[in-house]
Parts: structure tokens; sequence; C-alpha cells
């Protein structure tokens, strides 16, 4: 299960209207990919359709897709937003990672 902040609900909604996906039936697609200076990366992105592998979670009112191979990195992963002076984007809060990058944006087994 994958968890969505109230921050990042109202994000996610935002960015899925200004690319003409619709929250409401569209999917938000989170996975990993290896990359990054920890040498696993976070990839999100918005998707009309899923794929017959796919896990599919909602929660807070957002529909969430992962690839079967991402899902066991993700398992009680938060997606939340962050606005500071670190700069702006979604932060995956993952329990999992043992060792993250400066900027969040990789991590570990």
């Amino acid at each position: 299960m994958i968890k969505v902040s109230d921050i990042a609900k109202k994000k996610v909604v935002e960015l899925m209207a200004d690319d003409g996906y619709d929250a409401a039936t569209d999917f938000v697609r989170v996975g990993v990919k290896s990359g990054g200076c920890s040498g696993l990366s976070y990839d999100l992105d918005f998707d009309k359709n899923r794929k017959d592998d796919d896990k599919v979670f909602e929660d807070n009112g957002v529909k969430i897709i992962v690839d079967k191979k991402s899902f066991l990195y993700l398992i009680g992963t938060t997606l939340e937003y962050s606005g500071g002076l670190n700069g702006t984007g979604f932060v995956f809060n993952n329990p999992n990672a043992s060792r993250t990058c400066g900027c969040g944006e990789s991590f570990s087994l």
C-alpha cells in the first residue's frame, strides 16, 4: 500500500488537471528505476491506463498504480509534497530505504 498525504493529494489533483488528466478516473503511476546517486530513483507520472501486472491502490482519493517489480521497493511508502527551502516537489517517505541521497530523489536498500 502507498499512502498519500493531504498536501500531496491537493498537488496531484492540481497537476493532473493541468496536464489534462482527471484525478477521479486516471492514475498516478509510481515506480522505481536504476539510477541516482544512491542506486535507485523514484519515478512518478500520470497515466490513463493500467497494465495487466500493475498493482492498484487508492488512498486519500488518489488512484495509484505500481508495476509489480517496483511494488516490493515501495511497500509502506507515503507520498508527500514539500514546498520548503530545500526545493519543491514530491517526497517519498519510504520505510524500506536504508540510505537516501541529500536531494531525496534516490535511495538504496
